[in-house]
């Protein structure tokens, strides 16, 4: 996808050091960063410079071509990867990643192994692309069959961001816009602002920005009284991580969109690739949800009078703030699961007709 008429994926690795687009910095500031130790990778994970399950995932396999090359050790290898999946906990790509990663290179020679690791990472990242294409043809197809009947702009609320940025390009929620605008089908996109973090206002409608197509940023608590007016023709949003049962453990103010759809009869969506489906917990209440700083709520950042990114107190001194990071919609509420290999039902027999 395109920043500034120029393509990008949001990482990639050059001359042993893996480049990420620093999405802290983002709209205001366009940075490339260097990640160069497996400790970088880490870090650029926990305070989200990157983001967003899949990227989260592709970040820690590169993280462990960093750590081959800090120090070719297994003994140290292992410990990189415990480190990495410790960095959020939430996102089930990260833990699969590694998990791919480590299968790879079990009893591979030290002189071998750094090009077996760059190869499946690299291979990680090409096949999110992939998945991500196959998404948005499959959820295209909703957009259509909206469109053959209004005859006029399809308007989708969607929520954070689970966009190219939060992959490796194209996105989950957004693949299906992205494709649907290439076919010249009139789409508006309702981009939550979602706070804590503003991932709808600075990441989604920045990256709808540069693709040309019209979107409006609204506050989070906006979406239900626009689907009660007739503004929402449908809804689409990613995952962190789904339960083989459809269950979908997604960005906090997920479970109230689901909601106010249900209520209003407006389809609601979730686009994911297999890496996102946790097959082995079964009760949601065993998901990990991550607990982030309170600062992310008692803090907001933006551009100053002298064009500097500025962090400014919004709280009284004396309050607290609690910033649980994700929710969960039960699979009841979701109308349909936009997967690489198609559409299916959000249950157990939805996704078993799909994957084996």
């Amino acid at each position: 996808m395109k920043i500034d008429g120029k393509d990008y994926r949001t990482i990639w690795f050059e001359n042993n050091i893996v480049k990420i687009i620093d999405q802290t910095k983002l709209p205001h500031q366009f940075i490339i960063k260097d990640l160069k130790t497996v400790k970088d990778a880490i870090n650029a994970i926990k305070v989200m410079e990157v983001r967003g399950a899949p990227l989260i995932g592709a970040t820690a396999a590169y993280g462990l071509v960093l750590s081959i090359l800090e120090n070719n050790d297994q003994s140290f290898l292992k410990k990189s990867a415990e480190d990495l999946i410790k960095s959020r906990p939430t996102a089930i790509n990260l833990k699969w990643a590694i998990d791919r990663m480590l299968k790879k290179l079990k009893g591979v020679n030290s002189d071998k192994i750094l090009d077996i690791a760059i190869n499946e990472a690299k291979e990680i990242c090409d096949e999110d692309i992939k998945f991500c294409e196959s998404i948005g043809l499959n959820g295209l197809k909703v957009i259509e069959d909206i469109y053959n009947k209004k005859k006029d702009t399809v308007n989708i609320l969607t929520h954070c961001n689970a966009g190219w940025l939060a992959t490796i390009n194209w996105g989950t929620a957004t693949s299906p816009i992205y494709h649907a605008h290439k076919n010249g089908i009139p789409v508006h996109v309702w981009a939550d602002e979602t706070r804590p973090r503003n991932q709808g206002a600075n990441l989604t409608s920045f990256e709808l920005n540069e693709e040309g197509i019209k979107n409006t940023i609204i506050a989070d608590n906006t979406g239900g009284i626009l689907m009660q007016r007739g503004q929402v023709d449908m809804c689409i949003v990613g995952t962190d991580r789904t339960l083989s049962n459809g269950d979908v453990c997604n960005k906090v103010g997920t479970y109230l969109k689901a909601l106010a759809a249900h209520d209003n009869k407006i389809p609601f969506y979730v686009a994911l690739s297999s890496s996102t489906i946790d097959w082995d917990i079964k009760d949601f209440k065993d998901i990990p949800i991550e607990e982030r700083n309170s600062e992310e709520l008692s803090h907001v950042e933006g551009l100053d009078e002298n064009n500097k990114i500025k962090k400014v107190l919004i709280y009284p001194n004396k309050s607290k703030a609690m910033n649980l990071a994700f929710d969960i919609t039960p699979a009841k509420y979701i109308t349909g699961l936009i997967t690489e290999k198609g559409i299916c039902d959000a249950s157990k027999e939805g996704l078993a007709k799909l994957f084996k």
